[in-house]
C-alpha cells in the first residue's frame, strides 16, 4: 500500500499533466458555471442584462462593509451580505477595476448570505454589493473606497 508521500506525489504529477494538456482549467471552469460574458460586462446595466436581472434598487437589506481608505489596493477587506430569505446571488463590483464584476457568490437556502473576502482594487472607486433574489428583486448597497497604492497592475 502506498504511503501518503507517494499518493501526494502521484496526484501532483497527474494534475501537472492535465494542466499541461489543457484539460484541467476547462473542466474546473465548466463545472463552476463560468460566465465569461458577465465578467466582461463594462457597466451595471450590461451585467444585469447578461445575468437576467432587473435594474438594482438601493436597499438597507443589503450590507457592505469596506474601509473608507485602504493603504494597499492588493488587499482590500470587504464584507457583504443580504437579508434572507430568497437570496439567489450576491455580486461584488468595483467600478474602476479592469473588470467591473469582481465576484459572484451563489449561497444555498440553508446558508446565511454573508461573505467576507479580500479583493484587488486598481484605484479609488465605488464598490457595489448587489443581491439578486429568487422573486426577481435586485437590491444593492454601495460605498466609495479610497486606495493609496493600486493593486491591479
Amino acid at each position: 500500500m502506498p504511503n501518503r508521500r507517494t499518493v501526494i506525489s502521484r496526484s501532483a504529477r497527474v494534475a501537472a499533466m492535465l494542466a499541461t494538456l489543457g484539460f484541467w482549467p476547462r473542466a474546473l471552469l465548466a463545472r463552476a458555471g463560468w460566465n465569461q460574458a458577465a465578467f466582461d460586462a463594462k457597466s451595471i446595466d450590461a451585467l444585469m442584462k447578461v445575468l437576467g436581472g432587473a435594474k438594482p434598487q438601493p436597499s438597507a437589506d443589503v450590507t457592505l462593509d469596506a474601509p473608507d481608505l485602504s493603504e494597499n489596493g492588493a488587499l482590500v477587506p470587504i464584507a457583504l451580505g443580504a437579508r434572507p430569505p430568497g437570496v439567489r446571488r450576491l455580486l461584488l463590483l468595483v467600478e474602476k477595476n479592469p473588470n467591473l464584476l469582481t465576484a459572484i457568490f451563489e449561497p444555498d437556502d440553508g446558508v446565511e448570505p454573508k461573505i467576507a473576502t479580500r479583493i484587488k482594487m486598481a484605484q479609488s472607486s465605488k464598490v457595489w454589493a448587489i443581491a439578486m433574489y429568487a422573486d426577481g428583486r435586485v437590491l444593492y448597497a454601495s460605498k466609495d473606497v479610497g486606495v493609496t497604492l493600486g493593486g491591479c497592475g
